[in-house]
């Protein structure tokens, strides 16, 4: 099976190509920034990343990586199992606390036309992104927020800390610093970036 990811690497995207070759795919990636054709002509919506698997279209990062870990069966827990419920508990609290927060900041800072941003919201964010970092990482039971076992979730989190990184982010927690680091040194994170 051969996938089609339309997105730069420079946007959420990211997580969908460091799942593709954490997997091994094989895949086409189309660099393209929102609303452009590219995206425009499969996905009304206009947002990357977009994933076309055959006649399918799927939009949404986190979309992405729950359907390629399905269907790979792989860096993810069965349906129906307590262990996918942990785990799809840490993915949507890490959409919610990070990832939600992060968009926040990034729209108000260069997303929003000039008219509709409103400054002082950025520093807020921040402040609560690094406090939900730093909860987050005292909760961590092992090298990944499973445990042993690498999933979606720790794609994710990573991911929103390179982000709270690259945005300036005040006070965040050296032990998340820590914990991502044997991550962006897997082999599929650096072939990823080399893609972005």
């Amino acid at each position: 099976m051969s996938y089609t990811l339309i997105g730069s690497g420079r946007t959420r995207a990211f997580r969908a190509l460091w799942m593709l070759e954490e997997l091994g795919a094989d895949y086409t990636h189309v660099p393209a920034a929102p609303r452009a054709a590219e995206v425009t002509q499969v996905s009304p919506l206009g947002k990357v990343p977009v994933l076309i698997d055959g006649d399918h279209v799927i939009p949404d990062s986190g979309a992405i990586l729950h359907y390629l870990a399905d269907r790979h069966g792989a860096l993810t827990y069965p349906a129906g199992t307590p262990e996918r419920a942990r785990q799809d508990a840490w993915t949507f609290r890490i959409l919610d606390e990070l990832d939600a927060l992060l968009w926040t900041a990034a729209r108000h800072s260069f997303v929003l036309p000039e008219a509709e941003r409103v400054p002082e919201i950025k520093d807020a964010v921040k402040h609560e992104v690094a406090r939900n970092f730093t909860r987050i990482a005292a909760e961590i039971p092992g090298p990944f927020v499973m445990g042993e076992t690498m999933t979606v979730a720790d794609i994710l989190l990573c991911h929103c800390g390179s982000w709270a990184v690259a945005a300036k982010v005040p006070d965040l927690p050296p032990a998340m610093r820590d914990w991502s680091k044997p991550l962006r040194d897997r082999p599929a994170f650096k072939r990823a970036a080399e893609k972005a």
